[in-house]
């Protein structure tokens, strides 16, 4: 699945912060749109941190159907 189709899905559900800082790390924040929980992911590269946060979204959608 591609980076602009995974963002897509996060933002149904969350709204987000990106950032990166000097060392280059990049910094996403999510919050929930339906709880107000946030979580943040840290990785060296925007794939990484879209694919941390997407598996994050799929975590929780499991959780609360369960």
């Amino acid at each position: 699945m591609r980076n602009t189709t995974k963002l897509k899905h996060i933002l149904q559900l969350y709204t987000i912060s990106l950032d990166i800082d000097d060392d280059g790390s990049f910094h996403l924040t999510a919050i929930s749109k339906r709880t107000g929980n946030s979580e943040t992911f840290i990785e060296k590269s925007y794939s990484e941190v879209i694919s941390k946060a997407f598996g994050y979204m799929n975590k929780q959608m499991k959780e609360s159907l369960s």
